[in-house]
């Protein structure tokens, strides 16, 4: 609906029929120093045929580089048929589904969503999704400290092998509720966080631990020795996962030793981003958070929760089952302050998740596995590169170089190849480092034309031209 600005006049007589000299007056109860100052910063309105082309503009941006980048956003191919469908207008107008009876679409394509959630994830309960990873992270640790009875400490073992974006943003929500986010450092050799690193810095009461599989470097976690010791020590378990990788992976409604017995078995809580799973990287939204958790949790979950159920006649139906926020129940009694859910995106993912089915995930997620030990390979091969972490990994890993990361990824950028993401912005101890990422969607051509370009950029950096390189056997 276009937005039409009142008239002078007409604020005039509607500030006259309720008694107020002026809009100030209005908000006379907020202490001065409480208010905001004038917001000069912010440019003066434009015209539609200015802000046209300044979209315009911003989308020239937009570029057609090969991409290798990963570090929580990915490029998958997603079928045509899936934003087809999902940009329909009876899913791409729809709004929140508070009248069960005129919503039944939109509730039932959600309540498809919770189901083929947990189905991955192993866990019991899913919700209607949240804004992203990184809130849902946030979410799931105000989540854990209010399920925790027994805990009184409010600390949250935080391995630095979770996504650093995530690690700030839980930061940002939680340090105003008294909650510590304990660091845990990883292992020099292997880039995965040690039991015996987790239990030198869990002194005393600790509430949960947070644990990504696989981890931001792409490594993989000892899941399940870490989630039997949380257990036998009262310690919920918060899983932040790649949706994509549940294909292949022990999803973690199933982590824990063989023996463990049903009651230990699993996180207690699965959040992540469902971006791979349909939504294009967009430069960086919208995406979706996930958010899974075991039944007993289930009251302590944010968001909403859709639900099936029978009418009088004893047709089948969909209603909105839980929705403890804000925006329905008393403030103080609230779990979350989110008052939405991602339902565009979620409907994408629902649809994706359809076309694909169980075989086509782990279709895909193999193939990113195999690409990217392929490029590992590759660029090892050359003289200047070499692969720090040692043991199992996904479609990511980390590559040192001997010349600073961000010009050798500016001068891959010149040849059109976004080459991976520079670690020194959150790790610099691990000096001249990338993380580089591969997807179902790298060809050959791709990785030979990447491997052929990083040693043209390190023979120009390092201002040598005889940089060495071991020519692997071209492959079909």
């Amino acid at each position: 609906m276009p937005f039409i600005p009142h008239t002078d006049q007409e604020i005039a007589q509607m500030l006259k029929t309720i008694g107020a000299d002026s809009i100030d007056d209005l908000f006379d109860e907020i202490p001065a120093h409480l208010r905001a100052a004038v917001m000069s910063s912010i440019p003066a309105g434009m015209t539609e045929m200015e802000i046209s082309r300044l979209m315009r503009e911003r989308a020239d941006k937009n570029t057609k580089a090969l991409c290798f980048l990963g570090a929580g956003s990915y490029q998958h191919h997603i079928p045509a048929a899936v934003w087809e469908i999902t940009t329909r207008g009876e899913f791409y107008s729809a709004y929140t589904p508070y009248q069960a009876e005129a919503s039944q679409g939109t509730l039932q394509l959600t309540y498809e969503y919770q189901s083929m959630m947990t189905a991955l994830t192993a866990m019991d309960v899913s919700n209607a999704s949240m804004y992203d990873g990184a809130s849902s992270l946030a979410e799931a640790i105000l989540m854990a400290v209010r399920a925790n009875r027994k805990s009184k400490s409010r600390k949250i073992l935080m391995p630095t092998t979770v996504n650093p974006v995530y690690r700030q943003t839980a930061h940002t929500i939680v340090k105003g509720q008294q909650i510590e986010l304990v660091d845990v450092a990883y292992d020099e050799t292997t880039g995965t966080v040690s039991l015996d690193q987790i239990k030198q810095q869990a002194e005393g009461d600790i509430t949960a631990i947070v644990l990504q599989q696989p981890n931001f470097f792409g490594c993989l976690e000892d899941v399940d020795a870490i989630t039997d010791w949380a257990h036998e020590n009262n310690i919920l378990l918060i899983a932040v996962v790649n949706p994509l990788t549940m294909a292949v992976l022990n999803p973690p409604g199933e982590w824990g030793s063989a023996d463990s017995d049903a009651k230990n078995k699993g996180a207690d809580i699965a959040c992540g981003d469902g971006q791979p799973l349909g939504a294009p990287m967009s430069a960086g939204g919208p995406y979706y958070g996930l958010l899974c958790c075991r039944q007993s949790l289930v009251r302590q979950m944010p968001g909403r929760i859709v639900g099936r159920t029978v009418d009088l006649d004893g047709k089948e139906g969909f209603v909105l089952t839980l929705q403890a926020r804000e925006q329905h129940i008393r403030r103080s009694k609230a779990t979350s302050n989110i008052c939405t859910n991602q339902g565009l995106v979620v409907t994408a993912s629902t649809i994706y998740m359809s076309i694909m089915g169980a075989k086509g995930l782990e279709n895909t997620a193999a193939a990113c596995h195999a690409n990217n030990n392929h490029l590992v390979e590759k660029l090892t091969a050359i003289t200047d590169v070499k692969q720090i972490f040692s043991g199992a990994h996904f479609h990511e890993t980390v590559l040192q170089l001997i010349v600073p990361a961000s010009e050798v990824l500016s001068g891959l950028m010149e040849k059109d190849i976004l080459g991976g993401y520079d670690l020194s912005l959150h790790y610099p101890e691990l000096g001249n480092a990338i993380l580089v990422c591969t997807t179902e969607m790298r060809s050959e051509d791709d990785i030979n034309a990447y491997v052929k370009a990083l040693q043209e950029v390190l023979n120009s950096l390092s201002g040598s031209a005889d940089s060495k390189v071991t020519t692997l056997p071209e492959t079909a």
